[in-house]
């Protein structure tokens, strides 16, 4: 039986008809580029399409698995290149192109895709699977009242020196009332790369989550503090918090207070979780680089050193933690192993876990994606307190 070819297939032979036939002048190439939108997203196909002179033309896109660089097609002796990728309903992906004259290599946003992500290394091109759409809370809401940012500096015995942290305080604010804390890791990445202060105004209009304070702390290094240091540990529970509630009306019970990290700030959640079991009700742990081992050495280097010994420990011993854990990942990172093993281990100890993949891979926008349903879930506001 013959199958009929795919909605991309057919889109290729339109692209290679439309140049090499001779009937068509340039015009008609002009008005093709101007009468679609790039890249060509058509069912679990997506046609990438460069236009310029080159030698080649590669792909380079955050997908585990896949090859690090993709080599585009070129269309007879023309300066159209195109890549056809499988990609499944409602994915979201980063990319960007290689493009190599001569001696030459250089990656580059796709010139005819003005879609982009930002991170703390630079700009991505961004392509949309079929179905994916950008999450209307993600958006700012003119009727949403706006909180603000405030700023504390904050000396640390446990850390060295002075920290400053920023505090996301809601509005109608007011010092008569008490409010659920919140601490994020990497907090000021979440306000620049996922809008986390716009996510917070919308969810609080909305009735979905209750106003809340929300501390927004950032490491100068990371990499050491976040990676279960026991100092960082000591520093969230017998410092920060103690300075938040001098500071603001916080409830105090664990149930409202909470941590919220993306990959290495998730293992600087949970080990903080581990060190002060139950001090923190509510955990949100995005893409946590949770490396371990079972045999032998990890290939994680360095870094990963005390990670893997803190996982290992915790896989060996799993004990509850907290009240509630909401966990995310997404299935084209190289963390997906890792985090789908961990969902039985918590789940063994009593805690109530949520676990969430979503079609994306270990950036901003993928964790932006989740706050709506981790954080109602983790903090229910009035609607749901109501409607649920």
């Amino acid at each position: 039986m013959r199958r009929a070819p795919t909605k991309a297939f057919v889109r290729k032979l339109a692209i290679e008809a439309l140049v090499s036939s001779r009937s068509l002048d340039p015009d008609s190439i002009e008005r093709f580029f101007e009468e679609h939108t790039f890249p060509i997203v058509e069912g679990n196909h997506v046609t990438f399409v460069y236009r310029g002179m080159a030698d080649a033309v590669y792909l380079h896109i955050w997908i585990y698995g896949l090859p690090s660089a993709q080599p585009f097609r070129r269309i007879g002796n023309s300066n159209i290149w195109y890549l056809i990728q499988e990609l499944p309903e409602k994915s979201r992906v980063e990319y960007k192109l290689e493009v190599v004259q001569g001696p030459n290599r250089r990656l580059i946003e796709d010139p005819l895709n003005p879609e982009v992500a930002h991170d703390p290394f630079g700009t991505n091109s961004v392509c949309h699977g079929a179905g994916y759409e950008i999450p209307e809370w993600t958006l700012a809401d003119p009727e949403a009242r706006k909180g603000t940012i405030e700023q504390i500096s904050l000396p640390s015995r446990a850390l060295g020196g002075t920290h400053e942290v920023s505090v996301y305080v809601p509005a109608r604010f007011r010092k008569e009332r008490l409010y659920p804390l919140l601490v994020a890791h990497d907090g000021l990445d979440y306000v620049r790369y996922a809008g986390f202060q716009t996510v917070l105004d919308n969810l609080i209009h909305r009735l979905e989550i209750p106003p809340m304070i929300v501390a927004l702390t950032q490491s100068k290094r990371r990499l050491v503090e976040y990676a279960a240091n026991d100092r960082h540990a000591e520093f969230l529970v017998n410092e920060l918090v103690p300075a938040l509630q001098a500071r603001y009306p916080l409830l105090d019970r664990p149930e409202s207070r909470g941590l919220l990290g993306a990959s290495f700030g998730a293992v600087a959640s949970l080990h903080a979780a581990w060190e002060s079991p139950n001090y923190f009700g509510r955990l949100f742990l995005q893409s946590g680089s949770f490396a371990f081992t079972d045999i032998g050495p990890h290939q994680r280097g360095p870094v990963f050193d005390p990670v893997v010994e803190f996982v290992n420990a915790y896989r060996a011993n799993p004990t509850a933690v907290s009240q509630k854990i909401y966990l995310t990942c997404g299935i084209y990172e190289s963390l997906i192993y890792e985090n789908r093993s961990l969902v039985p281990l918590l789940q063994s100890t009593g805690m109530e876990v949520k676990y969430v993949e979503s079609r994306d891979g270990h950036n901003w926008e993928n964790w932006r994606d989740t706050f709506r349903n981790g954080l109602s879930w983790l903090f229910p506001g009035p609607l749901w307190m109501v409607y649920e």
